[in-house]
């Protein structure tokens, strides 16, 4: 009752200053009526009424002579019209007062009579009546039935044959004039009193017609007056709708109340900066507070949009995000979390994000298989239930809500409409306190939004920012746990993963290590990493570890331990399905590739994608051999695509041929009495999938849940498959392949009296930069333990040059843990070059300086 009598209100002083009082002695100045009173256009007038009811301003009481005034007034303007126009244009007008839907036919209808007259404010009028009315907006632009199958079809087609569809929706409107809705049902017929059918929608229908919706837009926001009365409509219109849907529960009450949406992002002038002020801001606060079914079912409407009209609404999203970024200033004091604008317009383009994944290449089949056997619980947890400290996530890895309601996964999608590094935004990563936002992901409350609840918003970098906070965090943790496990059961415990190893003997040592640590007390893997060589110095405070890893990494891959193969083609190594070493070693190996996420350590891995889809929980499929062995796949590709006749020209049968370790051949039948089953033009297909589900799941099938489950060990609980998709998850692990050493010349710091303009240093980079690919490799592994960039790429790197001392024929040296280049000043740059390049090339081993 208040909202409609506050309605009626702004209508009666929208109409005093459009219409006046009919007292032309009125001396309200904000009267139309009144002699000072200056004329304003429609949308001005609006915004004007909406100041005067909030400071409750005073109204003029009708005068008699009112109708008659706004009569003459009237009779004035079409004077020169009366005789070509059959119908009298008060009434007209008159009409137009009572329009409180549209239909694309009405538009149409009061565009052609505005045109004649040049005269476009009663248009306005009504877009402003009707797109500031959430209960206008929602009957609006309806269909008269549920599209069948070949007017969807038609309808996506609506480039190629565009005056069908316009002659389609004409004769939808035509239908729909002599029915006008009334407020509690809808022309479509749901529950009409008239008896009609009730019209039935499919999950990924609404009752709009989107296309009338369209064509309107096209239509109208080529004038600037009309455009500027969608946007001041919208600025009124928001605030009522984010009452409604966070107060009146209206959603579940209408289902047609999502129309309005609809409607609103059709408009493809919503991220033009008239917008980005207040009217974008004001609509995305009013989506977010959508429920998870509406925002379900927004994401399977849009799922259905062509890649352009994708884009357009993830550009809409992204300018207003942008702007409001880059508009403020924030620290650590003013949080871009606590932005409501950048907040809504995130959580409204994760709908877009969702609705790119149900539209591009979907395979929701082909998932692995969970492990059997869950990962063993330590004999901590009744200690850590004890002390209030129980395991976070116990109830496994966190997953998106709208994910659930959806029933889809991000790894589900092999190819988005849109590319996924469009909703990247790099203005937000810059600003993101990433240790403030971490905080609010882990507590999960509802006043502090968290960007890492929308992960597709965020670059690799920002992330594994986010997955390290997470992991030292844990270590931390398990740290405390530890002590306080001593001091209950009074024994000194080592509150690090501690590792001591034999550089000769290196597998050996840590594989047993670990081992012995997987089957006694798997939480131990989750303590810091701490390697100690044998006989060496170094104290590991991070360098150390990273060379162990790089020499586990150079064994276990060594073709000639057999436990990979190695493609010389394409330079990438796969689980060997005949080697003699059991599943043990391989989960030992899943370990180690945990460990080094869990530590923030690159490895020297060469890996098919495949594989980190694997580990993600999709199967290798046919087109997964594109990469993992490209000769079969294009073997397999050509058998598809064969125009003659497969089984008499081939001869192939569903039985194949493999070999061993020792390069006898192994017969396999993809089908049962496979050699007895020709491949035909019409088997052929499933013959190609059973090759390429052997060759990448079932030949390698107990090799692979073995590393996998070595790799859970470490990473069950993190929020990896939550933050990361595959692809970024060969980049933490492998790190980047691109160096680019002008960008880490940009970020080196300097100490101990070197600065950007010393001579040893200008020399230095232009020794560096003249180095061949390999010697610059050799360079990073000397300096930082590994002769890979880290995610983002070497500008990522913070190393620091510092000055050891004036010219002497020491070499340089190095902390790797700290990325640190002690560089003696040396005479000249030819000694600079050969004491460089010999300390890079026979650098092995660690010392106390």
């Amino acid at each position: 009752m208040k909202r409609a009598a506050a309605k009626h209100l702004i209508e009666r002083y929208y109409h005093q200053l459009t219409e006046g009082c009919g007292n032309e002695s009125c001396s309200t100045s904000w009267c139309a009526s009144s002699a000072g009173f200056t004329r304003m256009d429609n949308n001005a007038a609006a915004v004007k009424a909406l100041e005067l009811y909030k400071v409750n301003a005073t109204l003029c009481d009708p005068h008699p002579s009112k109708k008659v005034t706004a009569s003459a007034y009237l009779e004035s303007n079409s004077a020169g019209n009366r005789k070509s126009n059959h119908k009298d244009v008060h009434s007209v007008r008159d009409n137009f007062r009572d329009v409180n839907y549209l239909t694309e036919d009405k538009v149409y209808e009061i565009l052609d009579i505005c045109g004649e007259k040049e005269d476009y404010s009663p248009l306005i009028r009504v877009l402003g009546r009707v797109f500031s009315s959430a209960e206008g907006l929602v009957q609006s632009f309806r269909r008269s039935k549920p599209h069948t199958k070949e007017e969807l079809k038609s309808l996506q087609g609506k480039d190629e044959d565009k005056d069908e569809d316009e002659k389609e929706a004409a004769a939808c409107s035509a239908m729909e004039e002599d029915s006008p809705p009334s407020s509690s049902s809808s022309r479509l017929g749901e529950g009409s009193s008239g008896g009609n059918d009730v019209q039935k929608l499919g999950p990924d229908e609404v009752s709009v017609d989107i296309e009338a919706v369209r064509r309107v837009y096209e239509r109208l926001l080529s004038n600037e007056k009309i455009e500027a009365a969608f946007l001041n409509a919208l600025v009124y219109l928001s605030p009522n709708v984010e009452c409604d849907l966070t107060y009146h529960n209206v959603y579940s009450q209408d289902l047609n109340y999502l129309n309005l949406f609809v409607i609103v992002m059709e408009n493809s002038n919503l991220h033009s900066p008239e917008y980005l002020e207040i009217a974008l801001p004001q609509f995305c606060k009013a989506m977010s507070k959508l429920p998870l079914s509406a925002l379900a079912k927004l994401a399977r409407l849009w799922s259905h949009y062509s890649t352009e009209q994708i884009r357009r609404m993830v550009e809409t999203f992204q300018q207003l995000i942008t702007y409001k970024v880059i508009s403020n200033e924030f620290s650590s004091r003013n949080l871009v979390n606590d932005d409501d604008a950048v907040v809504a317009a995130t959580r409204c383009l994760k709908i877009v994000y969702y609705a790119n994944v149900l539209g591009g290449d979907l395979d929701t089949e082909h998932n692995e298989d969970e492990d059997e056997e869950p990962i063993p619980e330590s004999s901590e947890l009744t200690l850590q239930e004890l002390l209030g400290e129980e395991r976070r996530n116990k109830k496994g890895p966190r997953v998106d809500p709208l994910e659930t309601e959806l029933g889809i996964r991000t790894n589900d999608c092999r190819r988005p409409l849109v590319a996924f590094e469009e909703f990247v935004n790099e203005p937000l990563n810059e600003v993101l306190e990433m240790d403030k936002d971490y905080t609010f992901f882990k507590v999960e409350t509802e006043n502090k939004f968290s960007f890492m609840t929308c992960p597709f918003i965020l670059n690799a970098v920002t992330k594994n920012l986010g997955l390290y906070y997470d992991n030292r965090i844990r270590m931390y943790s398990e740290r405390r746990i530890t002590v306080l496990y001593s001091l209950v059961q009074g024994q000194q415990l080592n509150p690090y993963l501690r590792l001591k190893v034999r550089r000769d003997h290196i597998i050996d040592d840590a594989l047993v290590r670990l081992e012995m640590i997987a089957m006694e007390n798997p939480a131990d893997l989750k303590k810091q990493l701490y390697v100690e060589f044998e006989g060496e110095q170094g104290v590991d405070e991070g360098g150390v570890s990273k060379e162990f890893f790089q020499l586990v990494v150079e064994e276990i891959f060594n073709p000639d331990i057999g436990m990979f193969t190695y493609d010389e083609r394409t330079k990438l190594f796969w689980f060997n399905p005949s080697s003699l070493e059991n599943e043990g070693q391989y989960t030992l190996i899943g370990i180690v590739l945990g460990l080094a996420i869990y530590n923030n350590c690159i490895l020297d891995v060469h890996f098919p994608m495949v594989v980190y889809r694997k580990l993600m929980g999709k199967k290798g499929t046919f087109r997964d051999l594109a990469d993992a062995n490209p000769v079969l796949f294009q073997s397999l590709k050509e058998l598809l695509e064969y125009d003659g006749n497969v089984e008499e020209d081939m001869m192939i049968t569903f039985q194949i041929s493999q070999t061993d370790l020792f390069g006898n051949p192994l017969m396999y039948d993809l089908r049962e009495n496979g050699d007895k089953i020709p491949v035909t033009n019409e088997n052929r297909k499933e013959f190609v999938a059973q090759y390429a589900e052997y060759m990448l799941n079932k030949s390698v099938e107990k090799q692979f849940k073995a590393f996998r489950r070595g790799f859970h060990m470490v990473t069950n609980e993190s929020p990896l498959k939550y933050l990361f998709r595959p692809e970024e998850i060969e980049l933490l692990i492998c790190g980047s392949r691109n160096l680019d050493f002008l960008a880490l010349e940009e970020t080196t710091e300097y100490d101990g009296g070197y600065s950007r303009d010393s001579r040893i240093i200008k020399e230095f980079w232009e020794t560096l930069h003249s180095f061949g690919e390999e010697q610059k490799r050799l360079f990073l592994q000397f300096t930082t333990g590994t002769d890979r960039a880290p995610v983002g790429g070497l500008g990522k790197l913070k190393m620091i040059i510092a000055k050891n001392g004036p010219d002497t024929d020491r070499l340089p040296t190095s902390h790797t843990c700290f990325n640190v280049l002690l560089l003696p000043e040396y005479s000249d740059r030819e000694k600079l070059r050969e004491r460089l390049l010999k300390a890079v090339t026979y650098a092995k081993g660690f010392g106390m300086l």
